[in-house]
């Protein structure tokens, strides 16, 4: 979260989402932008970030194509680190696996400063997850969520052989699996083709309608052509990202 985040009903918002009406957060994060900005740096990073949301699919994209083709960008990262301890302003956000095997910034050949990430494993939506690409979104200008799936996924695997063989999983990691449930039990009951991969892929249809439906925040952005949710799913072997 920005550090020059001066607002008390930003702060407030930020420890306590439901504290603070719609109209006090987008305030907040007007407030904030506008002071982020104040620096020439910060203002050359802003201008060259997309801005809209077709924009910031595209550049994920074309990111993406020269990560698979390894080729990515020359970076100094040194130059920039000084003007990202002043301000952030990423212009997408992902909601990805905690795998380890998916680096976004990698996949998408992005910068530091460039994308707000969310990692959980099974990429599904949390309240505290919420929360975060609310403010991502809201607050920081993202005009893109991704939410992003992978080929070879042990939580999706594992709440798949639960729901199908009834099977019990240790400690908290059965939470996981109840809360993917109503994402990935319609695809069990459904013929033709490979149940992992129909799983895998209702998993982020799923949350890519939760993000667009149940928050207020994301919504109303949405609604003003400013926001956009999409889904994909990232193959471990090729890096190649399919948007679904």
């Amino acid at each position: 979260m920005d550090r020059h985040l001066g607002s008390a009903d930003a702060m407030c918002f930020a420890c306590h989402p439901g504290s603070v009406g719609r109209r006090s957060f987008f305030a907040a994060g007007a407030a904030l932008l506008a002071t982020t900005v104040a620096a020439p740096q910060a203002r050359a990073q802003t201008a060259e970030r997309p801005a809209t949301p077709d924009a910031a699919l595209r550049a994920l994209m074309e990111g993406n194509a020269r990560y698979v083709a390894n080729q990515p960008r020359e970076r100094d990262f040194s130059a920039r680190r000084a003007s990202l301890a002043q301000s952030q302003h990423p212009f997408a956000a992902v909601l990805g696996c905690a795998d380890s095997r998916v680096a976004p910034e990698l996949a998408f050949d992005q910068s530091p400063g460039d994308l707000f990430v969310v990692r959980v494993a099974g990429n599904f939506v949390t309240a505290d997850g919420l929360g975060s690409l609310e403010f991502g979104a809201g607050v920081l200008g993202t005009r893109l969520i991704l939410v992003l799936g992978h080929t070879s996924c042990g939580a999706v695997n594992a709440t798949v052989d639960a729901l199908r063989q009834g099977n019990t999983l240790p400690g908290n990691i059965a939470g996981l699996a109840t809360a993917m449930k109503p994402g990935i039990e319609p695809a069990l009951a459904q013929t033709g083709g490979d149940v992992t991969r129909r799983a895998l892929v209702a998993n982020v249809q799923y949350n890519v309608r939760r993000l667009e439906t149940s928050s207020p925040i994301l919504t109303d952005l949405i609604g003003r052509g400013t926001l956009a949710v999409k889904g994909g799913i990232y193959d471990l072997a090729t890096g190649r990202v399919e948007l679904l």
